[in-house]
């Protein structure tokens, strides 16, 4: 019996693993992993463990003060690796394609925004609108600069007249000239081929290729005076008359926003309705401003553009009189010296077209 015993306690005293061996170089490892599990986890002297056994002390918590084990560290490295961000090809593209993300909204928010002031002010200009047309709503007028712009539509009308005329002119004479030099050769050839009269077809040929010669020349002249018409009713005029219509669409802004504070100024005066007064009176002041300065661009257009034409047209008008006298009257000399004088220069025969050396 006491032989059994003592048998028993050598072989408790002994560690055996699964497969019966020692267990001294795995106990080793085993103290390394328990360490390190101990380094990692949490902190036993600023906690409670909660037993769930029987036996234990009253309300079954067990003092962390009787618990005796190794050291307890702290490492922020560690949890600093495991809570950071993975850095990697994959960590980039995710913070590219969030970036990109908020540039995307943000762009998309500008457009949001730029929408919904279009449509107030397209709202607010549209009632402005028909509330002048149904003679309910006011409007901004400037008598002075109201008739300038109504005489120089008025100009631009009969000015597009003259032009459309003086184009059928070109156009008839063109014709013309082209019969006379065609009859011109006609006569040359039968004056070579007709003996009996050869002396007749010579003079009327001649006469055809000096008619062609001098209308070349007044053609020339037409055609200078209809460029200059043409540049001065669709480009200058043309020019003002933009202006004038951001003008007129600036003072429609301007009276939808003057109409728009005056409403607001006469409703109650609370808290909400004072901030919305106030964002009535910068935006009344922005288009105020606008309209001033369209208003100050026009009127300056209008005093170039009146001298310009008085310019223009005296020396096209003189040019157009003294081509067509020369021209009729038989005055070759007369003729050329006009073109000379007013430095008109005729396109070669045969050239419908400017080059596009002339057109620059």
């Amino acid at each position: 019996m006491a032989e059994s015993i003592m048998s028993k306690a050598a072989t408790m005293e002994i560690p055996i693993n699964s497969n019966g061996d020692t267990g001294t170089p795995e106990d080793d490892s085993l103290e390394q992993d328990l360490q390190q599990v101990m380094v990692s986890g949490p902190n036993l002297n600023e906690t409670s463990i909660v037993s769930g056994g029987y036996g234990g002390p009253a309300g079954g918590i067990i003092p962390t003060s009787t618990i005796k084990g190794p050291a307890i560290r702290y490492n922020p490295a560690y949890l600093d690796r495991r809570r950071a961000p993975a850095s990697g090809p994959g960590s980039s593209n995710h913070n590219s394609s969030n970036s990109t993300e908020e540039v995307s909204r943000g762009v998309a928010v500008e457009k949001l925004d730029s929408v919904k002031k279009w449509s107030i002010n397209t709202y607010k200009c549209t009632k402005q609108m028909f509330s002048e047309r149904f003679g309910r709503g006011s409007r901004t007028v400037d008598l002075e600069l109201e008739a300038q712009i109504e005489l120089l539509r008025d100009t631009k009308n009969k000015y597009e007249n003259v032009l459309m005329l003086a184009t059928a002119l070109t156009n008839h004479f063109q014709s013309m000239v082209q019969t006379q030099q065609a009859l011109g050769d006609t006569f040359t050839d039968l004056s070579q081929k007709s003996p009996e009269l050869q002396d007749e077809f010579g003079y009327n040929a001649e006469t055809q290729k000096l008619l062609c010669k001098n209308g070349e020349s007044l053609l020339g002249a037409i055609n200078f005076f209809v460029s200059s018409v043409n540049t001065l009713v669709n480009k200058t005029m043309e020019d003002t008359l933009m202006t004038i219509k951001q003008y007129e669409n600036a003072r429609l802004e301007f009276d939808a926003y003057r109409t728009d504070l005056e409403e607001l100024s006469l409703g109650p005066r609370d808290a909400a309705a004072m901030v919305r007064i106030e964002m009535a009176q910068h935006e009344y002041q922005i288009h105020r401003d606008k309209y001033e300065r369209l208003r100050s661009d026009v009127t300056i257009k209008l005093k170039f553009l009146e001298e310009n034409k008085v310019k223009v047209m005296h020396k096209q008008l003189l040019l157009f009189h003294n081509a067509i006298s020369a021209y009729f009257a038989g005055n070759q000399q007369q003729l050329e010296q006009t073109l000379i004088q007013f430095n008109v220069k005729l396109k070669p025969p045969g050239s419908e077209k400017p080059s596009w050396l002339e057109e620059q």
